[in-house]
């Protein structure tokens, strides 16, 4: 298939296909005759993995250490949970933070009395610190 094809079956832009031969996460494809790339199911596979790898929030290096493993079947899946782990660990976090976050946003709505700009708690609370 070309490279339109793969991108389109896989929901990725023909520049995020390129970026990932570039950067050795996909390999390079055959070439044609008349010089278009080339992709076999082995690419579809590949990047389809990479796609949902990414979509679960994995960075393009854990996605290269997991193709790495991927790759090499009779190894122990050690690595793989604890890649994952790591990264569920960053998850956790970041709910701590949109957790914490949200209270806060959620206090600083609270305080709106609905008057004007010049009175309003969010622009206050938004505002420099040394404002306040």
């Amino acid at each position: 298939m070309k490279i339109g094809e793969l991108a389109s079956a896989t929901a990725t832009k023909v520049e995020t296909v390129r970026f990932y031969e570039k950067i050795g996460l996909l390999p390079p494809p055959a070439r044609t005759s008349a010089n278009y790339r080339s992709y076999g199911s082995g690419h579809l596979a590949r990047l389809s993995f990479i796609r949902r790898a990414r979509d679960l929030g994995f960075t393009l290096e854990a996605v290269r250490e997991l193709l790495t493993l991927a790759d090499d079947t009779s190894q122990s899946c050690d690595a793989v949970d604890g890649i994952a782990r790591v990264h569920l660990t960053e998850i956790d976090s970041k709910i701590a933070d949109l957790t914490a976050l949200r209270t806060e946003l959620d206090r600083v709505i609270g305080s709106c009395r609905h008057g004007t700009v010049a009175d309003c708690k969010i622009i206050e609370t938004l505002g420099p610190r040394e404002a306040r």
